[in-house]
């Protein structure tokens, strides 16, 4: 739903990785495990990659890394396609990694909807919740790079850990919990 011409989300996935870390070199199981694909999936992928030009292959021993072919004249708007539909996650995972005082976070609402393939607009926003003591100044720097590398705004909100831990009847978690959330740290994958 975020890119309907693309065959599967997964596809999506392992483009948006490739394309969205232009500078960077992944083996083939760097990106499975970036993007929670199976080893032949990632292979298959990355083929057709490779047939249509879209990567650039390099053969160290048994390993094949490949990275974005930049050169490709359809690398720039490919990429910028990529950002606004499959982004968020590589992005914000990138992002949000070395940010201290992150426990748990996740994408919520109407982006993470249609990355669930649930039928609705293009989302206009990204809504992330970050489950920690992170800085309140630190994640709103983070909203504004996501959101610069994104085309989009992002919005953060930060639940401190004994707050989420303990709101079993607060609205905000239900709400949240009861839809899809696509998760960038901690917590379970949904």
């Amino acid at each position: 739903m975020l890119l309907p011409l693309l065959r599967s989300r997964t596809q999506g996935d392992i483009i948006a990785w490739i394309l969205l870390h232009p500078e960077e070199k992944f083996s083939l199981t760097e990106i499975g495990r970036a993007v929670g694909a199976s080893g032949p999936t990632v292979m298959r992928e990355v083929d057709r990659l490779a047939e249509a030009g879209l990567v650039r292959e390099v053969r160290r021993g048994n390993q094949r890394l490949v990275s974005a072919d930049t050169a490709n004249p359809v690398f720039g708007p490919l990429a910028a396609l990529m950002a606004v539909t499959f982004g968020p996650v590589p992005v914000l995972r990138e992002l949000l990694a070395d940010v201290p005082g992150v426990r748990e976070a996740w994408i919520y609402g109407s982006w993470a909807a249609r990355y669930a393939q649930q039928a609705g607009p293009v989302p206009g926003d990204i809504d992330v919740l970050v489950v920690g003591s992170a800085d309140p100044d630190v994640l709103d720097e983070v909203a504004q790079a996501a959101g610069q590398r994104l085309g989009r705004e992002v919005s953060i909100r930060r639940v401190r850990p004994s707050v989420w831990d303990a709101a079993d009847t607060d609205p905000f978690k239900a709400t949240v919990t009861s839809r899809p959330m696509v998760t960038l740290i901690g917590g379970e994958r949904r």
